[in-house]
């Protein structure tokens, strides 16, 4: 019978699965976290406020302006006269829809002035603005 010295190795009858499932799990999660990181929408650099109440619904409209001014119905490019037109058309199938409007902070308050003007138009009253939160309130 052969014995197995210190300078022999032993021969493998099975094989080691556990470093190609732990491989398979962070495939996974890697999978996971740039699935979910890939649906943002339009990227907007909001201002901060001290308190900040979150509004979001289903079937929740969005509408951003992004730092150049351009207006942004449900991440789609629009005019005012489009804006107005699709916001009617929210209003008619849901009355009381959510409306929630992200602006840039570098962004001209004159077209978040028009953007609220054409939700006053529609007769749109739940209108939410969104911020961040504050890193430290001075005062």
């Amino acid at each position: 019978m052969a014995s197995v010295g210190p300078g022999r190795r032993k021969p493998y009858n099975e094989i080691n699965i556990t470093p190609m499932l732990d491989l398979a799990y962070v495939l996974l999660v890697i999978f996971i976290l740039l699935a979910t990181a890939s649906v943002q929408g339009i990227k907007v650099d909001v201002p901060k406020a001290s308190s900040s109440a979150s509004l979001s619904q289903p079937k929740t409209v969005s509408i951003a302006v992004d730092n150049a001014g351009q207006i942004y119905f449900n991440a789609y490019a629009v005019s005012l006269d489009e804006l107005k037109t699709r916001l009617a058309s929210e209003k008619a199938t849901n009355p009381e829809v959510p409306v929630i409007v992200k602006g840039d902070a570098s962004v001209q308050y004159q077209r978040i002035t028009a953007v609220l003007d054409v939700l006053r138009q529609v007769d749109i009253s739940k209108v939410g603005l969104v911020t961040g939160k504050a890193d430290s309130v001075k005062g």
